[in-house]
């Protein structure tokens, strides 16, 4: 029997290591693989891919309010890279944040105001507004999103949240660390995409730079902010 325990044990181990999808988020090489593939296409070959970026103020272009700089906002830098790197690509970039929303009401217009634009590639970017709600309203809301995404083929790419100038970035007590390791957790459990922006702003501000190098506001990114979120977008394509 212990025999039969330890090779059992092997088996699943083995197992778990050759799906590669058990607890591990996708491998950034080859994720957007099809979608790459489609982006190399000249016409009359190719189609239009679409990127849809789903979240609060900051996908929003929101700098400092009331001003909004859509143009210099990371679903607009991602936009440019994008075409600069597919010269053949008919891309539409569709921004269906809004600001000061949470991923529970941005939940119940997924399928209305998400969906109906047959996304390729879908970007949910939530946390940073996800503290007021509570982590197990944010889990629900964003296994919600996530689930119905998956149903129709979609490509997805969780966001942590980007900087909050009220609390310590490189504080281990900082509340939105509770919320970077949910998303991490989950884009671990769906095997979907990840772009840790807590991470890259922490790397920085660890590095010496002070975090109001890259804020508009005290919750809301400049333009090298959200520079620093389109490069971690990015390494996907």
């Amino acid at each position: 029997m212990k025999y039969f325990s330890f090779f059992k044990s092997i088996a699943v181990l083995v197992l778990i290591t050759n799906c590669g999808c058990a607890f591990a988020q996708a491998d950034s090489a080859t994720y957007l693989t099809d979608i790459k593939t489609e982006l190399k296409k000249e016409w009359p070959k190719n189609r239009t891919i679409n990127l849809v970026f789903h979240g609060h103020s900051v996908p929003s272009g929101y700098f400092k309010t009331p001003v909004v700089n859509s143009l210099q906002a990371y679903p607009f830098l991602v936009f440019k890279q994008v075409k600069e790197r597919y010269p053949y690509a008919v891309v539409n970039v569709i921004v269906t944040a809004i600001g000061g929303e949470n991923s529970v009401n941005g939940e119940k217009r997924f399928n209305d105001d998400v969906l109906t634009h047959k996304p390729d590639v879908l970007f949910i970017d939530y946390a940073l507004n996800d503290k007021g709600l509570g982590i197990e309203k944010s889990t629900a809301a964003l296994r919600k999103m996530i689930d119905a995404a998956l149903k129709k083929g979609i490509k997805i790419i969780l966001l942590t949240p980007s900087p909050h100038q009220s609390y310590n970035i490189l504080d281990p007590e900082n509340p939105y660390v509770t919320y970077q390791k949910e998303i991490i957790a989950l884009a671990k459990e769906y095997h979907i995409g990840l772009t840790d922006s807590y991470a890259l702003f922490k790397e920085k501000i660890a590095a010496g730079h002070p975090v109001t190098e890259f804020m508009s506001q005290v919750n809301h990114p400049n333009e090298a902010g959200h520079a620093i979120i389109a490069k971690g977008i990015l390494k996907w394509f």
